[in-house]
């Protein structure tokens, strides 16, 4: 039981992480800025998410996991409030930064609590539940604000009432939950980041991969949605949820099929899979192709797949068991700079320029990051 509770509360705290992204549009026009300033309110969560798990990362082995997890929810539930009264851009990126403190405190913890419940100490199926409700959310975030933008009234309000409505269950949920941790003495201190020496290449290759389709995902769960609406004329905003979608439920595919190769081949697949997809973005972008779009989240989510998966597996393989946790939180740290600042450049790259060439600026940037990841894997170790 406490095991599908705290999937419950995983999922329904990444689901409010990406809510706001179908809603972009309607932020701009309410407030009245362009892609840049939609750009710099999508990476503040990224920072949020770098700094929670950065604070939080070994703050479970200590407290216990639930005290944690209750912290989680709790910077969900401000983050929701936050945008259900914003009557400004001040509380959109403070919710913005406090929903990445919620992120950044689930992935680890969350993850760690579903390994320790998993049913008859099945710890590659609590590993396996951790990745699909944590994607599975992300996915889920951007649909159903999407839904309930198109189909109901206060568009900007209402996906934030929704969710705080979901989190109720959430916080019960883990109340009732068995403490897997015995707790001892209250330090907080930040979690420590190390790359050793016997991992350096391996890391250097898959956190490069990793950074690229992590680009790609923050430039499609930002600037895309304005994409449809300014370039090819789709104002709804199911549909922008459900391109995102498309993307994180592809990524949930491709780290299910990494098991079935080995860690080099399914990176080498992965980077071949990214550099189709940006190429399809390039594309959807020069021609105006809403099949070319959806395409390329396709292709992208799936190559985000295989290259996390992969890279993660290689690492763990390889790195001393006591620094494990360090490393893997090195990991996460790159990604999620991967997620802000690249989708940053593209905001100023539009401003200065136009969002079709900064997207397609973009992708070629994304393709040649990625290509030199495939040349070295050409070479042997």
């Amino acid at each position: 039981m406490g095991f599908g509770l705290v999937a419950y509360a995983f999922l329904v705290t990444m689901i409010g992480t990406t809510l706001p992204t179908p809603l972009y549009p309607l932020f701009e026009r309410r407030y009245s800025f362009g892609e840049l300033m939609v750009t710099v309110i999508f990476a503040v969560y990224a920072f949020g998410v770098i700094a929670g798990l950065l604070v939080f990362g070994n703050l479970s082995d200590e407290i216990g996991r639930k005290p944690v997890l209750l912290i989680g929810l709790a910077f969900s539930a401000v983050s929701a409030f936050l945008f259900v009264f914003a009557g400004s851009l001040a509380p959109i990126f403070a919710g913005r930064v406090v929903s990445g403190f919620s992120a950044g405190v689930f992935t680890g913890t969350a993850t760690a609590m579903l390994v320790d419940l998993a049913p008859g100490g099945n710890r590659r199926l609590g590993s396996l539940v951790a990745v699909v409700v944590n994607l599975g959310g992300l996915g889920l975030g951007t649909l159903l604000a999407g839904e309930l933008a198109d189909h109901f009234g206060s568009p900007l309000r209402l996906p934030f009432i929704v969710d705080l409505v979901l989190l109720g269950p959430a916080v019960l949920g883990l109340l009732v939950t068995p403490e897997t941790v015995e707790r001892t003495a209250f330090r907080l201190r930040l979690q420590r980041l190390s790359v050793p020496s016997q991992v350096r290449s391996v890391f250097i290759r898959g956190a490069t991969a990793g950074f690229g389709s992590f680009a790609v995902a923050g430039v499609f769960s930002s600037v895309a949605p304005v994409f449809l609406g300014a370039i090819l004329g789709r104002k709804s905003h199911a549909l922008a949820g459900a391109i995102v979608f498309i993307l994180f439920s592809a990524s949930i595919v491709g780290q299910l099929l990494v098991s079935r190769s080995s860690d080099r081949r399914a990176l080498v697949v992965g980077c071949a899979l990214l550099v189709g997809g940006v190429g399809l973005l390039a594309l959807a972008l020069g021609i105006e192709s809403l099949a070319a779009l959806i395409a390329s989240a396709s292709v992208v989510g799936l190559g985000q797949g295989f290259v996390i998966g992969a890279g993660l597996a290689a690492i763990n393989q390889r790195a001393p068991v006591a620094q494990r946790g360090e490393i893997a939180s090195s990991f996460f740290v790159v990604m999620y700079v991967g997620l802000s600042l690249p989708v940053i450049g593209v905001g100023v790259l539009a401003h200065a320029w136009s969002l079709r060439g900064a997207g397609i600026a973009f992708s070629a940037a994304v393709a040649g990051l990625v290509l030199t990841v495939l040349a070295s894997l050409s070479r042997s170790d």
